[in-house]
Order: structure tokens, then C-alpha cells, then sequence
């Protein structure tokens, strides 16, 4: 599958955890797409893939979300790209 990586970024808070996304978008396909990421720990990652500006092919998102299922090089590499953007958050202090 061929993807272009079109901008990624993340967060880190002892709250939240780890909060990255991944726009990108794969040659053929009518829509961009977005991974939004997320982990406690930064080893266990949970996601959700959309449609990055509205609706798109059902099949083609179907595609992808199995291209990200099957492919741990792809998987990583989507992961990598956000981990590389990472930005540390702060803690509020208490009043």
C-alpha cells in the first residue's frame, strides 16, 4: 500500500496518557484518512480510523483499517510518525 504521511502529532500528560494522530493519505483512494492514537503507557496502542474530510468508500476505509490490521511494518511506522511529533504537557499546578 502505498501512503504518504501527511501530518502527524502527539501528546503526553500523566493524565491522558499518549494522544497522537496521523493524517495520511494512500494512492487510489478518493479520501485522506486520520489515525487517532492513544495509550496509558506507550506500549499498548489503541486507534480509530476515519475518513480525514467527510465520508469516503466504505471499501476503501475497509482496505486500509485491514492494510493496518495485517501489516506490523505499516502499523509502527503510522505510530512512529506521531511518537516522532511528541510534546510533553505540563501538569497544572494546584491553587
Amino acid at each position: 500500500m502505498n501512503l504518504n504521511v501527511l501530518k502527524a502529532g502527539m501528546t503526553h500528560s500523566v493524565e491522558d496518557g499518549y494522544v497522537g494522530f496521523v493524517h495520511f493519505e494512500v494512492e487510489g483512494h478518493a479520501r485522506k484518512y486520520e489515525m487517532a492514537l492513544q495509550s496509558k503507557k506507550g506500549r499498548d496502542w489503541g486507534y480509530s480510523l476515519f475518513f480525514l474530510d467527510g465520508s469516503g468508500p466504505e471499501e476503501q476505509i475497509e482496505l486500509v483499517e485491514d492494510a493496518i490490521e495485517d501489516d506490523d511494518d505499516l502499523y509502527f511506522r503510522l505510530i512512529g510518525e506521531a511518537k516522532a511529533q511528541l510534546v510533553e504537557s505540563e501538569a497544572a499546578p494546584e491553587a
